[in-house]
């Protein structure tokens, strides 16, 4: 893949099935590779809600054991910015997999875990993750979903998650440093670091 230094933050966008974990993966390995003072740490969003989603989980965390055995895995499917100020260091990469779970768990808490009013607990979340992307001390690469190519879906509350991820997307974008798209594996760079 191309444009495999690492930058101080990458968002790495895309379809389902596109690369993008794998790439944050490489970018881990390589990572990892530099230096043996480096660590690597992914913060996992994901939520096992039914028995599909907890087998998808333990398939990932087997095959990332397998590929990356020195990368540490801590969960935490809704204060992502309090993960990254925590894992941080200029001596750790985090990787974030993903925003899109994230943003899920928020607007559609699992029950018993409902907010008051989530829509502003996704857009104060937002702020506060921007904000810890912006002053993280080491590299970071954040992992989302590119939905919004498709035909406008139907039913407004997930008119009304598209419409929040794309905002999200916007604003993780403009605090990272390399943007990149994934599609078919394939890497298309949409911001370079200047």
């Amino acid at each position: 893949m191309s444009t495999m230094t690492i930058a101080k933050s990458e968002l790495i966008l895309g379809g389902q099935k596109s690369g993008k974990s794998r790439r944050a993966e490489l970018l881990a390995g390589r990572w990892l590779a530099q230096s043996p003072d480096h660590s690597a740490v992914m913060v996992a969003t994901a939520r096992p809600w039914d028995e599909e989603m907890r087998e998808r989980i333990r398939r990932h965390q087997q095959d990332r054991a397998e590929r990356l055995p020195g990368m540490a895995t801590v969960e935490e499917p809704v204060q992502l910015a309090q993960a990254l100020i925590q894992h941080s260091a200029p001596n750790t990469l985090v990787v974030v997999d993903c925003l899109t779970l994230w943003l899920t768990n928020l607007l559609m808490p699992a029950p018993g875990l409902e907010l008051k009013d989530p829509a502003q607990a996704a857009r104060e979340q937002a702020g506060l993750l921007v904000k810890a992307v912006a002053a993280a001390p080491g590299p970071l690469v954040l992992v989302g979903n590119e939905i919004g190519l498709g035909v406008i879906p139907l039913g407004r509350e997930t008119r009304a998650f598209v419409d929040a991820l794309g905002l999200l997307n916007q604003q993780v974008a403009a605090a990272c440093e390399r943007v990149t798209l994934m599609a078919a594996g394939l890497p298309l760079t949409l911001k370079a670091p200047l």
